[in-house]
C-alpha cells in the first residue's frame, strides 16, 4: 500500500510563498472616516500611474514593435518553428513577407477597384471562378490580395496553377508557400472539403496567351471539370469578373517556334519585349477592377449530379456567361484605361 501523501499546512510553507506578518508592536494605520461634504463628492479620483518602461515604449512610434516582431519572424525561421500544410502552404510567411510585396503594386500601381467581394461566404468552402488574362498570370495574385485584403473575414484565397508553375525552380517554391497547388481536380476537391476558398482561371493559356485584339473575350472554359468539383464538395461557385489585366502586356504577336524552344505555350511579342530588353517586362500601368458576383448554389444537387454531363455544360455555360456580361458591363463605365 503506497503511503499517504502529507498536505502541509500554513506553517510548513517556504518562506517565499508565505504572507508576510505585520512586525510585532507595530501599529495599524488608522484611516479617517470621511466627512459630509466628502461622503456627497465622492471618492476622490485615483492618481495617474506613472509610466513605466512598457508604457514608454509602446508611447512614441511603433518601430520598436515592428523591429520586435521582424526578429521574432527571423528566428522562427531560422529555427523552423513555423507550420506548412499538406500542400505546403506556408500562411506566416505569406501574410507577412508575399502580401507586403504583392500590396504595392495592388494599393499603388494597378489601384484595385474591388466590388461584391460580400459575395464570398464568410466561412467553408467556395470556388471562385475568374477570367484570366494578360501575358502573365498577375491577375491571380491580384485576386488573392483582394479576397485577402477586403473579405471581412480576412480568407485566404488557393489558387489552381498550370503544371509549368511548378517545374520553375525558384516559382514553384514561392507558389508552395503562398497556397497554391496543382489545377488537379483531386487537390481542389481536398481543399475545398476543408472548407477553403479556393480560385479557379479554366481559360488557361488560352486566356492569358491571347492576342490583344481579342481582349475581353472568353475562351473556352474546357469540360466543365471545375463544376464537377465543386457539386461533389457542395461548395457555391463564385464568378469574378476582372478588367484590366488585358492591357498591362498588350500581344501583337507569338514567337511560337521560340516558344518551342523554350517550352513555353507561347512567347509574346509586345510593344516593349523583347524590344526593350528586362525594361519591357514592365507592365504598364493599367486600372483594374475585380468584381465577384453572386454565388450559385450547388448543394441542392446530389453528388452523383457530378456525373451528368449536359448539367456540367449549363453550369460551365452559366458561369461563363455570367463573368462575360459583367465583362462588358465593367467595360462599359470604365472612363480610361489608364485612370
Amino acid at each position: 500500500m503506497a503511503d499517504a501523501k502529507v498536505i502541509p499546512f500554513d506553517d510548513d510553507r517556504p518562506r517565499a510563498r508565505r504572507r508576510p506578518a505585520r512586525a510585532e508592536g507595530e501599529a495599524a494605520a488608522v484611516r479617517a472616516l470621511p466627512g459630509p461634504k466628502e461622503a456627497l463628492e465622492g471618492p476622490a479620483e485615483p492618481p495617474a500611474p506613472e509610466p513605466g518602461p512598457e508604457t514608454a515604449v509602446g508611447g512614441g512610434s511603433g518601430w520598436e514593435r515592428r523591429l520586435a516582431g521582424g526578429l521574432a519572424f527571423l528566428r522562427r525561421r531560422i529555427t523552423g518553428e513555423y507550420e506548412v500544410d499538406e500542400f505546403g502552404y506556408d500562411e506566416e510567411l505569406t501574410d507577412q513577407v508575399l502580401m507586403s510585396l504583392l500590396r504595392p503594386l495592388y494599393e499603388k500601381y494597378f489601384r484595385v477597384e474591388v466590388k461584391g467581394v460580400e459575395n464570398i461566404p464568410a466561412e467553408g468552402g467556395a470556388l471562385i471562378v475568374a477570367n484570366h488574362s494578360g501575358t502573365l498570370p498577375l491577375d491571380g495574385l491580384m485576386m488573392q490580395v483582394a479576397v485577402h485584403d477586403h473579405h471581412p473575414a480576412g480568407r485566404h484565397l488557393r489558387l489552381l496553377a498550370a503544371d509549368l508553375v511548378f517545374v520553375l525552380p525558384v516559382v514553384n517554391e514561392l507558389a508552395r508557400k503562398a497556397g497554391h497547388t496543382l489545377a488537379c481536380a483531386e487537390d481542389a476537391e481536398r481543399l475545398l472539403r476543408s472548407g477553403e476558398i479556393v480560385g479557379v482561371m479554366p481559360e488557361g493559356f488560352k486566356g492569358i496567351g491571347k492576342p490583344f485584339g481579342e481582349r475581353y473575350k472568353l475562351q473556352r472554359f474546357g469540360r466543365g471539370g471545375f463544376v464537377s468539383t465543386a457539386l461533389r464538395a457542395g461548395v457555391p461557385i463564385v464568378p469574378c469578373s476582372i478588367v484590366g489585366a488585358e492591357e498591362i502586356y498588350p500581344m501583337l504577336g507569338n514567337a511560337k517556334t521560340l516558344a518551342r524552344v523554350l517550352g513555353f505555350p507561347y512567347f509574346p511579342l509586345t510593344p516593349t519585349f523583347p524590344w526593350l530588353g528586362p525594361l519591357g517586362a514592365l507592365p504598364l500601368p493599367t486600372k483594374w477592377t475585380i468584381q465577384f458576383g453572386e454565388p450559385i448554389p450547388t448543394d441542392s444537387y446530389a453528388p452523383e449530379a457530378a456525373e451528368d454531363p449536359m448539367l456540367m455544360f449549363n453550369l460551365t455555360d452559366q458561369v461563363r456567361e455570367q463573368i462575360q456580361h459583367t465583362l462588358y458591363k465593367l467595360l462599359v463605365q470604365r472612363r480610361s484605361v489608364f485612370f
